[in-house]
């Protein structure tokens, strides 16, 4: 009898499975939980199942997967280099075993690893690393071994040391919560050499930095307002061009009113490479933890987001502030406090209602958030009486009167 698959013998490997079949009989949950994995790892997968969840039928549709919906027989699995055991009987489990051993198939069987040739460990990626953690069968013990390991990673208090290569990477830091910035923005930030930072970014990450890390206040730029951009654009280019691993670290997402690709542009034309980390908009998370959906059901069918740097009649503004107006959806407001007397007016004047309901949400996602509920006519006076400041979103339309806390 060979050894047990969940004994403490285990021989931690990696397979190279790419255009290698892979059978795997089940087509249940915990089939479905296996498949992803060895999708991207480029495996031929083929389940054999009498029945499949329905996200195991889209892979199949999507071709991901091939799958047969029958009976186990002797001899599926030949040609197989791998094999996964997952039914709910396990008189199939052991013979789907039985067959793999024959074959000299490593194999894992889902319902009692140690009757198994092979154990699934608790896996995980980061950034090019494959962690996988085994614990004598102690599943719970495993993933949060993982889980520990993976969140040291992404936090930089473990490392590699691997040097980035240099470069510069545009990381949208979220709406203000350290938290909600994205795992692979947070992993490209403890690995700068340099961090050109918007005051709208997170401050919080920058306490997380290691003490060689050059940290640039992007708002103390010199030049003045006018050339501000374009001072940080060379910023970027002279820091990569250094040999250094430049973070542009943004609030919200780059690309939403952030320029980030007026940067992406300066830095494609000096030749140095560049990467755009997505971030979690203000426009849609703000509102969010003030407990505002901005589409619901039945209540509105769109959502628009406008930006308020300059006024309605202002002759740079590109906005339809009329068009707006016969909107029923609901539109989010960014840097309009300080003229949201102009845009309420705007609003109404061209038909929107003036007890449309308006929440205004300053410093959103923080500890000092502070919510402001009012109606458009009212808003405007609200936001002086409350003396709400930037950084603040308006929310205008049927679902900014919603208020349930889901925090």
């Amino acid at each position: 009898m060979p050894a047990a698959a969940g004994d403490e013998t285990n021989y931690l490997v990696g397979l190279n499975l790419t255009d290698r079949r892979v059978v795997v009989v089940g087509g249940g949950t915990v089939a479905q939980r296996r498949l992803g994995l060895l999708v991207a790892s480029g495996a031929k997968v083929h389940v054999i199942a009498r029945t499949v969840t329905p996200a195991v039928e889209a892979m199949v549709s999507g071709g991901q997967i091939t799958a047969e919906l029958r009976d186990y027989l002797d001899g599926d699995l030949d040609g197989a280099w791998y094999a996964i055991a997952c039914t709910d009987e396990p008189a199939t489990n052991a013979a789907v075993v039985a067959e793999a051993e024959r074959n000299r198939i490593f194999c894992v069987r889902a319902d009692s690893a140690r009757q198994g040739t092979a154990v699934t460990p608790a896996s995980a990626s980061f950034d090019g690393l494959e962690v996988g953690v085994l614990a004598g069968g102690q599943h719970r013990r495993s993933a949060a071994v993982r889980t520990a390991i993976v969140e040291a990673l992404q936090s930089g208090t473990l490392t590699d040391e691997e040097p980035h290569a240099p470069g510069v990477a545009l990381v949208g830091g979220g709406p203000g919560d350290p938290d909600l910035i994205t795992v692979r923005g947070r992993r490209l930030l403890s690995r700068a050499d340099i961090v050109v930072a918007d005051h709208l970014a997170p401050q919080e990450l920058l306490a997380e930095l290691a003490p060689h890390v050059e940290v640039i206040d992007a708002s103390k730029l010199p030049y003045g307002r006018a050339m501000a951009q374009q001072a940080i654009n060379e910023t970027l280019i002279e820091g990569a061009k250094a040999g250094k691993f430049v973070v542009r670290l943004k609030g919200g997402d780059p690309y939403v009113f952030g320029r980030g690709y007026e940067e992406v542009e300066a830095c494609a034309a000096a030749g140095v490479p560049v990467t755009v980390v997505p971030g979690i908009t203000s426009a849609i998370s703000v509102p969010s933890a003030a407990g505002i959906p901005v589409t619901h059901r039945g209540v509105t069918h769109e959502f628009v987001v406008v930006s308020g740097h300059v006024a309605p009649d202002h002759p740079d503004s590109l906005t339809d502030w009329s068009a707006l107006a016969r909107l029923r959806g609901t539109l989010v407001l960014l840097m309009a406090v300080e003229r949201i007397d102009k845009f309420a007016a705007t609003l109404m004047d061209g038909g929107r209602p003036g007890d449309t309901p308006v929440t205004a949400i300053q410093e959103g996602t923080t500890r000092s958030q502070r919510v402001l509920r009012a109606d458009l006519a009212t808003i405007a006076a609200r936001v002086r009486e409350e003396n709400i400041r930037p950084p603040a979103i308006i929310v205008i339309g049927p679902t900014a009167g919603f208020s349930v806390d889901a925090r």
